[in-house]
């Protein structure tokens, strides 16, 4: 297992306030595994939290922007895996392009979830909560980013 660089301990804060979960579909089997880890941190925080899916990693931006007033936070999960061709680099440019742009033009609070491997083995490692728990990972990423909001902007929504 990969764990360098990774920190031994992940701070969960107890938060009030609603976090939707974006599900790309795409590989949905590693997409439950990092559903399965988001919302066991959730539910540690205490947040209220609803599901949203949708096709692929490349939708993610597009129905949080739809949703950005809603909800205090968002947690994008999704894998792309590299095939024969080009795609996987202009779906996962994209997808990250989008997401950091809704952050930074929309002081949106978003978990990153998104898998970017060249295998399926990678991904799973990745995905499993028993393992690398990415899912998890990016769901405390959306707890933290709405704590800062609320410290430096006020108030939690968009």
């Amino acid at each position: 297992m990969a764990t360098k660089g990774r920190p031994t301990t992940r701070t969960i804060p107890k938060l009030k306030g609603k976090v939707l979960i974006l599900e790309a579909r795409f590989h949905e089997n590693i997409t439950d595994m990092m559903v399965r880890g988001a919302i066991a941190v959730l539910d540690q925080s205490g947040v209220k939290y609803e599901r949203l899916s949708v096709p692929g990693s490349f939708e993610l931006p597009g129905a949080i922007k739809f949703a950005m007033n809603m909800y205090d936070g968002f947690v994008a999960l999704g894998c792309v895996i590299r095939g024969a061709t080009s795609h996987y680099e202009y779906v996962c440019a994209e997808s990250a392009r989008g997401l950091m742009a809704l952050t930074m033009e929309h002081n949106m609070a978003i978990g990153y979830g998104i898998l970017t491997c060249e295998t399926e083995a990678q991904a799973i490692e990745r995905a499993d909560p028993k393992q690398l728990d990415k899912g998890g990972d990016a769901a405390a990423a959306c707890l933290r980013m709405i704590e800062l909001k609320s410290r430096f902007l006020g108030g939690n929504r968009a």
